[in-house]
């Protein structure tokens, strides 16, 4: 249970901070780059509701900032090999799929693509493509993480990321009155 009656500790006062198992890590670490950047993307997805309050899409934002809370935990949670006094919250395979089942439902009523989006057409759209691509970061640190031999990373983590930016660019074409309102990119336009 998550306990808050103080916001401000001082601990971090010196640029480290705690990791949810214990110890302290320093704040530019890897590790809490990778799930202060998952927390980034939860609070872009905040913004984009502002915009789809309301809409089919809202129930499915709304859950997924709380796996993103989820994921930030298990980011959180270093594994040391001892015992916790607590169950480790982990990403599952479960949420992973239903991501992919939400991306079919959604990509099913979408025209064809056949070149690039640009970021934008609607407000939803435009800023489903900020939180897309600041996913996109955030998969990139928790994959480099991952990659250090003295950290461990589940595969659902990086599999979660990698579902979750594609369901936000499928997303993004969704409240683009599905496609009709892309904006496409044009090779060579200006030259």
């Amino acid at each position: 249970m998550v306990v808050l009656n103080r916001i401000y500790t001082r601990t971090g006062d010196t640029g480290s901070t705690a990791l949810a198992a214990g110890g302290r890590r320093p704040k530019y670490d890897l590790r809490i780059e990778a799930y202060g950047t998952v927390d980034e993307t939860n609070a872009c997805l905040g913004v984009v509701r502002l915009h789809t309050a309301g809409q089919p899409l809202d129930p499915i934002l709304s859950r997924i900032q709380n796996d993103l809370f989820d994921l930030g935990s298990d980011l959180a949670t270093v594994e040391t090999g001892k015992p916790l006094p607590y169950a480790a919250l982990r990403i599952t395979q479960s949420q992973v799929d239903r991501l992919e089942a939400e991306i079919d439902l959604m990509n099913a009523e979408l025209s064809t693509l056949r070149s690039f989006v640009l970021p934008g057409g609607t407000p939803a759209a435009a800023t489903l493509h900020v939180a897309r691509t600041v996913c996109r970061r955030a998969e990139r640190l928790v994959v480099a993480l991952a990659e250090k031999t003295d950290e461990i990373v589940s595969g659902e983590a990086v599999r979660y990321l990698n579902r979750l930016s594609d369901l936000l660019f499928v997303a993004s074409r969704f409240v683009n009155d599905k496609g009709a309102l892309d904006v496409l990119w044009v090779p060579g336009q200006n030259r």
